[in-house]
């Protein structure tokens, strides 16, 4: 089985600071160890009809659905939950298992 995945798309409500919600997720995920990586991108290209209003991606991976779970309940995520919802005006969360088709070369 592979990693487990937290992925998360947003619209942002009008006049949110992102830059200061991105760098909050930033640190949170640095302070818990649980969190095997984090990314995170703002859209770029897409079609207005294909994005739907939908600004951002953040993807968090964990060894496994247990270290998800640890996160999910960590006082530092659950506080900051608090501040990224309220922000938030449009939001789809998938929360999966992943299959690795196709490994990225090194660099």
């Amino acid at each position: 089985m592979g990693d487990f995945k937290h992925f998360v798309i947003v619209k942002f409500k009008e006049g949110v600071a992102v830059e200061d919600l991105t760098k909050g997720m930033e640190k949170l995920v640095s302070d818990i160890d649980a969190v095997k990586s984090f990314e995170w991108g703002q859209d770029i290209e897409s079609l207005d009809m294909l994005r739907q209003g939908f600004t951002h991606a953040f993807l968090m991976t964990f060894s496994k659905k247990e270290d998800f779970v640890a996160f999910q309940s960590h006082p530092n995520h659950v506080e900051f939950s608090a501040t990224f919802s309220a922000a938030i005006e449009k939001i789809v969360v998938l929360d999966f298992s992943s299959t690795l088709v196709k490994k990225a070369p090194p660099p």
